[in-house]
């Protein structure tokens, strides 16, 4: 089944106005930062226009760059924040993870009033929220999120590669594969690298 407005609608119903979607991407990579995306989208939207959004791991890369762009174009917000590799390791993947989704909130040029969540829960909000298992499978405004922040990580990923040579990091993007995991055993870890992430955690302790 694909993502749909089933609950942003009864939320709409109850009066609330502003729903936003919120995902993180990347949270699982050895390299790079975890990214969120925060999505808005009107109540009187033109549906069919966001006919093709779904869990964006369900994607392609092409099919992402353009539901990119249609998001963008017709969100009330389309918000991207990052938290970096050296505070992953200085508050741990969750915090970081957490730490991201509360600066596309800050971020927001609308104050959400409910937040749809995939799977997380944010504490000390001065909002309604939601922590929906598998949000990104189910809320329409959730997927966008969850595209728009992988668009925006990929790209940022694809950008560094070019300096940090040998990872693989333009088709990775940084996760563990193979490929990328040999080239950190050969010729090591670079400061984008999360050193609390194994298995570059126990090659630091060696």
């Amino acid at each position: 089944m694909k993502p749909n407005f089933e609950l942003e609608d009864k939320l709409f119903q109850q009066g609330v106005r502003y729903v936003a979607g919120l995902d993180e991407v990347g949270r699982g990579c050895l390299a790079g930062p975890v990214a969120a995306g925060l999505v808005i989208f009107p109540q009187e939207i033109d549906r069919t226009l966001l006919i093709d959004i779904n869990d964006s791991k369900k994607l392609s890369e092409s099919k992402r760059q353009s539901l990119d762009e249609v998001i963008r174009k017709y969100a009330l917000v389309a918000e991207v924040a990052i938290t970096e590799p050296d505070v992953i390791d200085e508050i741990g993947i969750v915090g970081a993870t957490k730490l991201a989704m509360e600066r596309c909130i800050q971020n927001s040029l609308i104050t959400p009033e409910h937040l749809l969540i995939d799977a997380i829960k944010l504490d000390g909000l001065h909002m309604q929220s939601s922590s929906i298992i598998k949000g990104d499978q189910i809320s329409t405004s959730i997927a966008a999120a969850s595209i728009i922040a992988k668009v925006f990580r990929d790209e940022l990923m694809i950008g560094l590669d070019s300096k940090y040579l040998g990872y693989g990091l333009s088709k990775n993007k940084g996760y563990g594969t193979k490929t990328h995991l040999e080239a950190i055993f050969t010729t090591g870890y670079s400061e984008i690298h999360r050193k609390s992430f194994e298995p570059i955690k126990s090659l630091i302790e060696k």
